[in-house]
């Protein structure tokens, strides 16, 4: 009798354990665990089905993992945050066309450097293949920029951007459409050298390779206000907390453009900080002055040193394009994240009455070899028709940061 008794309470107890296990079989989530672009697991979390991890798959839905974003050479991580922009400097032109306002802006990359002579002309060279030799000239420098009817440039038209000492100056003469399109030829070469190089189906679309995550973001020109933050670096003057501790006309600390310091900016006190012009009819200094920039055109990107985001000359040297359509009131009407104008809606041209104001007017930044200092601060601006060309305006790209690092 005990017998029979304890054996029912075995039985009784195996199917209560049974029971429970079923019950929690059936209301636990199976633990994928916290799931990120670099982990995703190996099957989906809402459907059960396993992932296809062959980036040449396309039959199958493929997931790609990712520790962080693939960038292409020559760019600088951007960190984005709160910045005050506009102009700190006295408005000296009284163009009243950028007045300070607070905004934030997502982090981005951005070329250290200036895009080069030889960067460009691999541009004219790679080219040659896809469109024709009239397509090409379009593409080429614009003649004529450096000449002058009475002055003895004209040299620097013929060999400013072919000859190998000018390699690594910036190019010039360029238009916002040419920068532009030299954008667009980057971003799509480089991503055919990272589709070869992963030796992926040449038949993937664009939209493929961007999943698996070997179609780079798109370079582009940057933004007036990407430009701006990124050139006044003012995470140079953050501490230990989220006080800055002062404002920067220039790219630098102080308000002078000398080296205020005996070793910060790899130079000595000083020195200058940038390649400007000093002011009527002196471009470089007197001859032999180690303190004087000593430069009379532009120079190599990289000289002078670069400031705290790691970018050279984004003061000086030469102008830089922007995507920006000018518009004196833009500072007005901006989105209070990520401003730009792409076009002129909310401030129309023809409320201006003249024709210097319309949507074929960019603007570009940052002074040159032959402005005076007060063209340096990244707060003042400029603008030209877009299919114009110099001998101060070159331009640098920029690049959208895409998700974070682990997540």
């Amino acid at each position: 009798m005990v017998f029979a008794k304890n054996k029912a309470g075995i039985i009784l107890a195996s199917a209560l354990i049974v029971a429970g296990a079923l019950l929690s079989s059936c209301n636990k989530t199976p633990g994928y665990g916290r799931r990120t672009a670099a982990k995703p697991g190996k099957a989906s979390p809402t459907t059960g089905a396993e992932y296809s991890f062959d980036a040449n798959d396309s039959s199958n839905f493929v997931v790609t993992r990712l520790a962080k974003q693939e960038i292409g050479p020559n760019l600088k991580f951007i960190q984005g945050g709160r910045a005050v922009l506009g102009s700190q400097e006295q408005d000296v032109m009284a163009f009243r066309d950028n007045a300070e306002r607070t905004v934030t802006i997502a982090s981005f990359f951005m070329d250290e450097t200036e895009i080069s002579n030889n960067d460009y002309r691999e541009f004219l060279f790679n080219m040659k293949k896809k469109v024709s030799a009239d397509s090409i000239k379009k593409l080429e420098p614009a003649e004529g920029v450096w000449g002058g009817v009475l002055s003895y440039n004209d040299v620097y038209d013929t060999y400013y951007f072919r000859f190998p000492g000018f390699n690594f100056y910036p190019v010039a003469g360029v238009s916002w459409v040419q920068a532009t399109t030299y954008a667009k030829w980057r971003t799509e070469f480089i991503s055919n050298l990272v589709r070869e190089r992963n030796e992926l189906d040449s038949s993937l679309t664009k939209n493929q390779l961007i999943e698996r995550g070997v179609a780079f973001a798109e370079y582009r020109l940057p933004s007036e206000a990407e430009w701006e933050y990124a050139a006044k670096a003012m995470i140079g003057v953050q501490y230990m907390d989220e006080n800055q501790e002062f404002g920067r006309i220039y790219p630098w600390d102080g308000r002078g453009v000398r080296n205020p310091y005996n070793v910060k900016r790899q130079g000595k006190q000083g020195d200058f900080l940038a390649n400007f012009k000093r002011g009527r009819g002196d471009y470089a200094g007197i001859a032999g002055s180690r303190t004087n920039d000593g430069e009379i055109i532009p120079t190599n990107v990289y000289d002078f040193p670069p400031n705290d985001f790691g970018l050279y000359n984004m003061a000086g040297n030469v102008n830089e394009w922007v995507q920006d359509v000018y518009r004196p009131l833009s500072y007005q009407d901006f989105d209070d994240l990520n401003p730009l104008r792409k076009d002129g809606i909310f401030d129309e041209s023809d409320t201006y009455g003249t024709t210097l104001i319309d949507d074929n007017y960019r603007v570009y930044k940052g002074g040159s070899w032959r402005d005076m200092a007060y063209w340096l601060a990244p707060g003042t601006r400029r603008f030209i028709h877009q299919d114009s060309a110099t001998n101060h305006i070159g331009f640098r790209c920029a690049m959208i940061s895409i998700g974070a690092d682990g997540k």
